[in-house]
């Protein structure tokens, strides 16, 4: 099984960028999907970018523009390059990890990070 730690989270303002770290250690060794979650408060874990083991990305539609997933497997390490952040940004930001396939469906994903906070404020 693979371990997951989320880095880079903190407070800014709106049009500010951050970039989250998602650091692999253990079975790395597999063909994962890799994915960022997010869940805000009082709201249900959204699904916010993905990226398959061929480095293929996808985006939600409502970051698509202003987000970017990627990842380093030398590194075994994912990122989320965050621009032009807004309020309704502010989450709790999670990383996950599929060997099985590759959607926005949280149920898909057998291993979490314990999250990062990311807050905006306008």
């Amino acid at each position: 099984q693979v371990q997951l730690v989320e880095s880079g989270g903190g407070s800014v303002q709106a049009g500010g960028s951050l970039r989250l770290s998602c650091a692999a250690s253990g079975y790395t060794s597999g063909r994962y999907c890799m994915a960022w979650f997010r869940q805000g408060p009082g709201k249900e874990r959204e699904w916010v970018a993905r990226v398959d083991f061929n480095s293929l990305s996808t985006h939600a539609e409502s970051v698509k523009g202003r987000f970017t997933i990627s990842r380093d497997d030398g590194k075994n390490t994912m990122y989320l390059q965050m621009n032009s952040l807004k309020p309704e940004d502010t989450a709790m930001y999670y990383c996950a990890a599929s060997l099985l396939t590759c959607t926005a469906r949280p149920n898909d994903y057998s291993a979490w990070g314990q999250g990062t906070q990311v807050t905006v404020s306008s």
